[in-house]
């Protein structure tokens, strides 16, 4: 079969606190994510346990770090030191764009600074022009889970407005900087992560409020802040050049009811609005919907906003949706056994298998996913991330079979090339990931991704070289022939 699209964009997506490593190096201060510990003995099928151990005092301990923990996104895969070679098996395996996130932490340390810390500047000018040397079009994410810690200490993160100017500085710096090399932009990875565990996505820490209902409330106020942000900067883009191009990134994990049941229709339609539609509604829509005020109401969240600021929502909306793709499940009035995937906690679907992690693979999902985004919101759509992590080992010829990638990767470009067919807008793919990278929910190294085997384990032991899996080959053979 094959793949319909010949303009069609085909790369990887990795993210700055996962891969760069060189975590002390030029002036760069510690985010959220370099933080967290290893824990070895994890329940890989219980995502949330991994941030329970986000405390106030654990992110001050890990700082000296007095009891010898393994902190993996601190030493990533050392892409900041081997992203030319990294770079390079991209544009080998054919590849034409890159998703990259840069670190807020290694540009404006403690967010407050009036001036830019030139040397990390000078590290991404590096490493976007080299992209371009591999003729790699770019999508840079600006904020991808990794706030500098400093801003959550002293500000308590995006509920404090003034987060929202050194946000819009540090986006002006680098448009100011980067334009013609950036092809398309994401302010915030995973939006709506912001209200499944705003530790990560807003760096707000439970026990900094004294009830459930101010939490809640505080979780949707820093959301909004982030709203408010991302108009900002994209009315600010846009004066600096009409033809830049803004996206937003939502965790997509896209349901079906349990049976047909008009009380669990019901259900999933409740699930999907608050998980999923919500946040495309306020940054395509350019307005909050009217579902979600009754939501407020009945959880006594008193949303400050301006009329002002409904105006910038509604003036400044997306060029483009793009999402992330890894699982589908269930939903249901009664209760039912969960599955966990990407934060969400969602019913067993029967008919789908599940990943040692408790992912369930649904390729028809994605295509599903794609008709319902496009049939909704009439935008160009983009999927930014979409893979499988499995434990791997290499074998005696240096290289994994990974035939299961092949698989999971086919059947989903398949779905890709059924819903063009169907007449949807979508216009590119980034895998996560095309390299292992440490795990971003999980902290592991053995939770692998990519193409290619990085040889570090979950403590950094390794010579972190860099091996081709067999699914590189496949890919590669894959963009030469465009044969699925």
């Amino acid at each position: 079969m094959k793949f319909e699209r010949k303009d069609f964009l085909w790369g990887g997506a990795t993210a700055a606190a996962q891969v760069e490593g060189a975590y002390d190096v030029d002036g760069k201060s510690l985010t959220i994510s370099e933080m967290r510990p290893y824990q070895s003995k994890l329940d890989r099928k219980k995502l949330e346990d991994s941030l329970k151990t986000l405390t106030r005092k654990s992110l001050v301990d890990s700082i000296e770090n007095k009891e010898g923990l393994h902190y993996p996104k601190r030493y990533g895969i050392d892409h900041y030191n081997r992203y030319k070679e990294d770079l390079k098996l991209f544009k080998e395996a054919n590849m034409n764009i890159y998703r990259l996130s840069i670190a807020w932490s290694r540009i404006f340390p403690n967010g407050d600074e009036k001036e830019p810390n030139k040397k990390g500047l000078e590290f991404y000018k590096n490493l976007l022009t080299e992209c371009k040397k591999n003729n790699l079009k770019v999508m840079v994410t600006i904020n991808h889970f990794d706030l500098p810690w400093p801003i959550i200490d002293k500000y308590k993160g995006w509920i404090n407005r003034d987060v929202i100017d050194m946000f819009i500085k540090y986006c002006k710096t680098l448009f100011n900087e980067y334009m013609d090399l950036v092809d398309y932009w994401l302010p915030i990875n995973e939006i709506n992560i912001g209200v499944v565990a705003p530790e990560l996505g807003t760096g707000i820490l439970k026990e900094d409020y004294k009830s459930e209902s101010e939490y809640i409330q505080a979780k949707y106020q820093a959301l909004h802040h982030q709203f408010i942000a991302c108009s900002k900067i994209f009315e600010i883009g846009r004066k600096m050049n009409k033809d830049i191009k803004f996206g937003c990134m939502v965790a997509n994990v896209t349901t079906y009811p349990s049976d047909c049941n008009p009380i669990n229709q019901r259900e999933n339609q409740r699930f999907q609005q608050l998980s999923r539609f919500f946040f495309y509604d306020v940054m395509a829509r350019g307005e909050y919907p009217s579902y979600i005020w009754r939501y407020f109401k009945e959880n006594n969240v008193n949303l400050i906003i301006s009329e002002e600021e409904k105006k910038l929502l509604k003036n400044n909306t997306l060029d483009f949706i793009t999402f992330s793709y890894y699982m589908t499940g269930t939903t249901s009035k009664e209760s039912v056994e969960k599955s966990n995937g990407n934060l969400m906690s969602v019913g067993k679907n029967p008919f789908l298998k599940e990943t040692e992690w408790g992912w369930q693979i649904d390729p028809v999902g994605l295509r599903i996913t794609l008709n319902q985004l496009w049939d909704r919101y009439q935008l160009p759509l983009f999927i930014s991330e979409n893979g499988i992590g499995v434990v791997e080992t290499l074998n005696k010829n240096n290289t994994v079979e990974d035939d299961y990638r092949i698989e999971y990767l086919s059947k989903h470009i398949e779905q890709i090339n059924e819903a063009i067919k169907d007449g949807v807008d979508v216009f590119g793919y980034t895998m996560w990931t095309p390299i292992d990278v440490v795990s971003a929910t999980t902290n592991e190294m053995s939770k692998r991704y990519g193409l290619i085997y990085v040889d570090y384990d979950d403590y950094h032991n390794g010579s972190g070289n860099r091996y081709l899996k067999k699914s590189y080959h496949w890919f590669k053979k894959f963009r030469e022939t465009g044969e699925i």
